[in-house]
């Protein structure tokens, strides 16, 4: 795929969802996520992977069929991969999730296969997104060549688990924040979706600790995550999401904005403060999350 990149989503919530488990893949819809993550990789034993594939096109299908956005994580061994590929792309699939991505050569290989079967399939070129799940230090110096490798990334992510291990420390917040800040500035850079927090995804019992962790990642310029159980949903939505506050002021400005550029304005005042571009553009974006998550 050549050609202007696709639109950054906005999904604070991504709902991993077993790819073999079809009574959760049932209820999923009814989660409250912004997007589902039918998990190919680790949720999904080596034996039980052939068959997860064979019902990976319904249960995308049927999910899509919901309105919701789906996402297929699948292995990073080729032969692994190619399968997964073919099982993944279809109708109604919005994005691709690769593990453990180091090397943006690889990261374009896949995109092209991708194209490849969009185009078998009849699929509108570029209809599928990639997510790159960073799971590595040996990453880390290629973040920003990875962000903007392929017109397909929309989002990036850290994998804390997989990174500790790789690096050799501990999942703890600590050793999470240099890598974490590292994503969200790439992204950033390349205007991808940074998606993540400060902590080990593994850990979901303590909902009030996450619940801060999500609070510091909005603040680190994190937008969405991705997390395994239902219970944290409402809380990456309430969190990533603008407040009653936020959207009262970016009502306001939008106000003021169609006022100043009817009289000819660019830049303008409001509550003694210096609205321009950027501002504007924040909270147009605010009263859109808001607008879809009704």
């Amino acid at each position: 795929m050549s050609g202007p990149r696709l639109p950054a989503p906005d999904w604070r919530s991504i709902l991993f969802v077993p790819a073999d488990r079809p009574a959760f893949i049932a209820k999923a819809h009814t989660r409250g996520a912004d997007a589902l993550q039918l998990d190919l990789e680790d949720a999904v034993a080596p034996a039980a992977r052939p068959a997860a594939r064979e019902g990976l096109p319904a249960a995308i299908a049927g999910l899509a069929g919901h309105g919701l956005p789906v996402i297929v994580r699948i292995n990073r061994p080729w032969l692994d991969a190619v399968a997964d590929l073919q099982a993944a792309v279809h109708p109604g699939v919005a994005a691709i999730t690769l593990p453990k991505v180091e090397e943006p050569g690889r990261v374009q290989a896949i995109a092209e296969l991708i194209g490849e079967l969009e185009a078998e399939r009849g699929m509108a070129p570029g209809a599928v997104g990639l997510l790159l799940l960073v799971e590595s230090p040996a990453a880390l110096p290629r973040l920003h060549e990875l962000a903007g490798c392929s017109p397909r990334v929309l989002a990036m992510t850290l994998g804390p688990e997989d990174y500790c291990l790789a690096a050799g420390c501990e999942p703890h917040p600590e050793a999470l924040l240099a890598p974490n800040l590292a994503v969200a500035q790439a992204c950033a850079a390349q205007g991808r979706l940074p998606l993540g927090f400060v902590g080990s995804i593994a850990d979901f019992h303590d909902l009030d600790a996450f619940r801060a962790r999500v609070a510091q990642a909005r603040r680190l310029g994190f937008r969405g995550a991705a997390v395994i159980h239902p219970s944290q949903v409402p809380i990456l939505n309430e969190g990533f999401g603008p407040s009653v506050e936020e959207l009262a002021w970016a009502a306001r400005v939008v106000a003021a904005a169609d006022r100043a550029g009817a009289a000819g304005e660019g830049a303008f005042r409001l509550d003694d403060r210096m609205i321009d571009r950027p501002v504007l553009l924040r909270a147009r974006r605010w009263l859109a999350m808001a607008g879809r998550g009704g």
